[in-house]
């Protein structure tokens, strides 16, 4: 059973890591490029022209995913609490006041359109936490239907990867080297982990490292967001179907990167340590950028229906106005 896994795996995986091993060879020709632009980049093309075949799905997968989850917790030997202090308390509304705006503005353009309570507030979490992840936490917790969450899922990250690919050079034009804000922007609006680490890759290593800062601040607050949730769209929240006793989802890897995190606030860890941890998680994130790109099928975009898309582009205006405007408000 195991080696027929692997055997599944193997392909995927290991086509990833060549076109991230390609990826960073060609950026020691392009360094304003850099090797996580161009893994993504290069998997877009290669996986929408030589690579489409099935073979590959599972290991692109698993290099998007486990890879990118890697790469999450090791960058907790780079950061500190004070680094993280350094987002200051008007980081921390920032997030709170985001999520607030996102979720509202997700379920009342959602309910405006025809969706059902269940599609919009699963748009809504997707859009406010951290994509996908949230979706599969709320479903079960809202009994949502099994086709419905599998659209949003898909137009959530449709639109994530569009604001993936056009936020970062917004961000440059609006704040230039203002780093914080520039972090705040992607971490604070894009809508998954590897989008984050993606889109902030187009800009540079610091930017990854503080907009990682405030997307775990939003992926945190996603126990409550399910509870909250739930107990909109059932009368009974602690007797819902067969579920018992709500699990706070809190992703292992965010429970990693605090860990580490504390580890390295208050323990003088070896320099050597550090240095292997970044050099290892480099290599797993431009990796699983690699995979992301592969994985990137621009048939999807084509497929759902105009009212679909214009739900997307609509959450998606709001989330970058919205953005901008409590950057400016907040002075971050």
């Amino acid at each position: 059973m195991k080696q027929r896994q692997t055997a599944l795996i193997l392909p995927g995986l290991f086509l990833s890591f060549s076109v991230a091993v390609i990826a960073r060879i060609m950026a020691l020709a392009v360094p304003k490029l850099g090797g996580a632009t161009l893994a993504i980049l290069l998997g877009i093309i290669l996986g929408n022209t030589l690579f489409k075949q099935e073979r590959y799905q599972v290991g692109t997968k698993v290099a998007e995913s486990r890879l990118l989850e890697y790469s999450v917790v090791l960058l907790g030997f780079t950061v500190t609490f004070q680094t993280i202090s350094e987002m200051g308390l008007r980081g921390f509304l920032f997030i709170l006041l985001m999520m607030s705006l996102v979720i509202t503005a997700a379920y009342l353009i959602g309910k405006k359109m025809g969706f059902n309570q269940k599609m919009s507030l699963m748009m809504a979490g997707g859009n406010a936490v951290c994509g996908s992840s949230a979706i599969a936490a709320i479903a079960p917790a809202i009994d949502a239907d099994d086709e419905e969450k599998g659209q949003i899922i898909t137009l959530v990250n449709l639109l994530g990867t569009v604001m993936m690919l056009t936020l970062p050079f917004l961000g440059l034009a609006l704040y230039g080297d203002d780093l914080l804000q520039k972090s705040a922007l992607l971490g604070g609006t894009l809508q998954s982990v590897g989008q984050v680490v993606a889109g902030a890759s187009l800009i540079d290593a610091d930017t990854v490292k503080y907009a990682m800062l405030f997307k775990i601040a939003r992926i945190i607050m996603l126990a409550v967001v399910v509870i909250v949730f739930e107990r909109m769209t059932t009368k009974t929240p602690t007797k819902t179907k067969g579920k018992g006793k709500l699990r706070l989802p809190i992703p292992w890897y965010v429970l990693g990167f605090l860990t580490i995190c504390i580890l390295n606030s208050f323990l003088p860890l070896p320099s050597w340590l550090n240095e292997g941890a970044h050099f290892i998680s480099t290599w797993f994130e431009t990796t699983a950028l690699a995979a992301i790109g592969l994985r990137l099928d621009f048939r999807k975009f084509l497929k759902e229906g105009p009212r679909f898309l214009f739900y997307g582009l609509s959450v998606g205006a709001v989330q970058t106005v919205g953005a901008v405007a409590l950057i400016w408000l907040l002075r971050l």
